[in-house]
């Protein structure tokens, strides 16, 4: 079996201080062999918000895999934006903006979404969906892929952000390179199931494991167990109290063409 530990969002700048060090104890506890953070480090991409995401990052005992979020690029100095749009998160998180991970069943390949030209929207880029695709593609059947990125590539009608340019390109490029997983972020919202366009793939979405903007749900994180042609996501969340524990989560398993879920 295979442990991801999927945290998303922290947005260290405008956190809750007193989840900080309970956070990093579960995450610990739980002994993930991957704990993957689908962007948003920051809230505004100041140096002294990205040494906060580092300092959490070093007590994390696990392995870690990180892609950017919107938020990881500055808007308060244009200049860096254009220019160095991820010299901060660079300097401070991780010189691959699109790290891989590879155990004996499972690889992980990060992609960033991000551009300095949209303040919110992601963008799928060409390159990145052959790359993915191909890195996907080559793992063998008894092999699970995981992609990662910060911004989702479906959303509900109601969602009042714009979803990413060239969601559909991808989702259907990574469908047919047998993609298994896709983590993401960047919605403050938790959830797991297919993709209702490509339900060969399972969606998993994480909350917001640390911010204090939350949109109607306590901040959580997830755990996925992957193990063969199954895969349980539970879910572990703090409510007032200072901690975080387990309140539910959802199992899925392979039929050989989609991804149902089973009691």
């Amino acid at each position: 079996m295979t442990r991801l530990i999927h945290l998303s969002d922290l947005h260290f700048g405008r956190v809750r201080a007193d989840l900080t060090r309970p956070l990093i104890e579960v995450v610990n506890r739980l002994a993930g062999d991957l704990v993957i953070v689908s962007g948003d480090f920051t809230q505004r991409a100041r140096n002294s918000q990205f040494r906060a995401a580092r300092a959490f990052l070093d007590r994390i005992e696990a392995p870690t895999l990180s892609v950017p979020g919107n938020h990881d690029t500055p808007l308060d100095n244009l200049w860096v934006r254009f220019t160095r749009p991820f010299s901060r998160y660079r300097t401070h998180v991780d010189e691959e903006l699109e790290p891989e991970w590879q155990d004996g069943t499972v690889r992980v390949v990060g992609i960033n979404t991000v551009t300095p030209w949209y303040w919110q929207r992601g963008r799928f880029r060409g390159h990145a969906r052959r790359r993915v695709a191909a890195r996907l593609g080559e793992i063998m059947d008894s092999h699970i892929g995981v992609a990662v990125m910060h911004h989702p590539l479906e959303q509900a009608p109601e969602v009042d952000k714009e979803l990413m340019k060239g969601s559909s390109k991808a989702l259907s490029q990574l469908s047919q390179a047998g993609a298994d997983v896709v983590l993401s972020g960047h919605l403050h919202n938790a959830s797991a199931a297919p993709f209702e366009a490509a339900p060969g793939i399972l969606f998993v979405q994480a909350g917001t494991g640390l911010s204090t903007r939350v949109r109607a749900e306590p901040n959580s994180f997830n755990v996925l167990d992957i193990a063969g042609d199954e895969i349980a996501v539970e879910r572990w969340a703090a409510f007032d109290d200072p901690s975080f524990s387990a309140v539910g989560g959802e199992r899925f398993r392979w039929d050989g063409t989609h991804w149902r879920a089973v009691g």
